[in-house]
């Protein structure tokens, strides 16, 4: 495709909201309710600024991380996000960019692709699951995901299911039938090159979640079928997470920690890595930006799991100041889906081929070869941003004990 490429992650939007239809596109820029902890994830990175140096700048720029025991090229990797409906080859094709870039993939249990397609297109694959349905369900989809050949587990618990929004809810069939036509055939005839997309595949989009059963080929439910049964599923407690890390006997990552109270928990119950996560503004509106919420946990926990950050990420400087502020590496979500429905597999390289050398850019002007290297003396970061949740939850427990 002439002039593909893309410079900034806001014109692989532009792009994608000019190729999607109104509904789709819609599904991936809301947040919950108002919208405000979806508009705090960007706002929060633009509030803290760089303190660069003039001379003696950096010369090399390592990037090289290992997260879960994966050795990857950057410290960025691909957050799990459900039913990739933007592009035909979904999952395969982010796996694809992410292996062509050197990092990790993270694979929603909700995702349109099965597991063994997504591994044998990206070895370092983490398979994530909801607490859906009984404990011996739960243990069927991750024996699955272990003969698959993921190398880790995400475990995401930061949904309380508020899906209502101000400015509406995008319309999601459960299947593509004749009333889903009927409702998207206006939308669907002002965006043709996305159906033309999946036309030259001859498919249409699938709404099913294969990694849902424990068996490929088993019929799978629809997204709304799977989600219902989580809706239905016991909210689960710490005793569970505990359980849950005990049955997998490789890296687990609990994912959607924003309070300090929280991640000591998470460490008592033997994780390998927390990720500081609002679930993209999708769980319960309000709720700071992780990257508010992220200083006070690194610095709580840092020095005995691994912490990872996802949330409001939209170039490399901001992967900058993650790491600065504690963050061992980010996870992306939003940003590769624009551009996957930008360009496929190579619009998705190109937004880690941003993510990359707008980190690189601030390494040089920090004077720091080394991402390890960044630290919070290479921010501005103003008074009263961070929120040290559950702090004084943790400050009580260790007075009455």
């Amino acid at each position: 495709m002439a002039n593909a490429w893309f410079e900034t992650v806001a014109e692989a939007q532009r792009r994608a909201k000019r190729r999607l239809p109104k509904g789709v596109y819609g599904a991936l820029v809301a947040g919950s309710e108002r919208g405000l902890t979806v508009e705090d994830n960007t706002t929060a990175f633009g509030e803290i600024g760089f303190a660069p140096h003039t001379a003696g700048l950096a010369n090399e720029r390592n990037m090289g991380v290992t997260v879960m025991g994966q050795q990857m090229s950057m410290p960025v990797m691909i957050s799990p996000t459900g039913v990739q409906a933007v592009h035909p080859d979904g999952e395969v094709a982010v796996a694809r960019a992410a292996a062509a870039r050197g990092v990790a993939m993270g694979l929603s249990s909700f995702a349109s692709k099965p597991i063994e397609e997504v591994v044998a297109a990206n070895p370092q694959t983490f398979f994530q699951v909801y607490w859906v349905g009984s404990r011996e369900e739960m243990l069927a989809r991750m024996e699955r995901a272990r003969r698959a050949g993921a190398v880790g587990l995400i475990a995401t618990l930061d949904w309380s299911f508020a899906y209502g929004r101000d400015w509406g809810s995008p319309f999601i069939p459960e299947k593509v039938n004749f009333e889903a036509v009927r409702r998207y055939a206006p939308q669907v005839a002002l965006k043709p090159g996305w159906l033309w997309d999946f036309a030259k595949t001859r498919q249409l989009p699938d709404l099913t979640v294969p990694n849902m059963v424990a068996t490929p080929g088993e019929p799978a439910p629809t997204f709304f079928g799977a989600y219902g049964m989580w809706m239905n599923s016991p909210m689960p407690t710490w005793e569970d997470v505990a359980w849950l890390r005990s049955q997998w006997d490789g890296p687990f990552m609990l994912k959607g920690v924003m309070r300090v109270d929280d991640a000591k928990r998470a460490v008592d119950a033997g994780v390998t890595a927390i990720s500081v996560s609002n679930h993209g503004g999708n769980n319960l509106d309000g709720t700071p930006a992780s990257i508010r919420a992220l200083p006070a946990v690194a610095e709580a926990v840092g020095d005995q799991i691994e912490v990872l950050l996802d949330g409001g990420i939209r170039r490399g400087g901001d992967v900058a100041k993650a790491l600065a502020l504690g963050a061992r590496a980010v996870m992306i979500g939003r940003a590769y889906l624009w551009g996957l429905a930008a360009n496929g597999q190579a619009g998705v390289e190109n937004v880690l081929d941003l993510m990359r050398d707008g980190l690189g850019s601030a390494m040089v002007g920090l004077g720091r070869p080394n991402v390890t290297d960044l630290c919070r003396d290479d921010l501005v970061v103003p008074s009263g941003f961070e929120q040290r949740l559950g702090e004084t939850a943790v400050a009580r427990a260790s007075e009455e004990s």
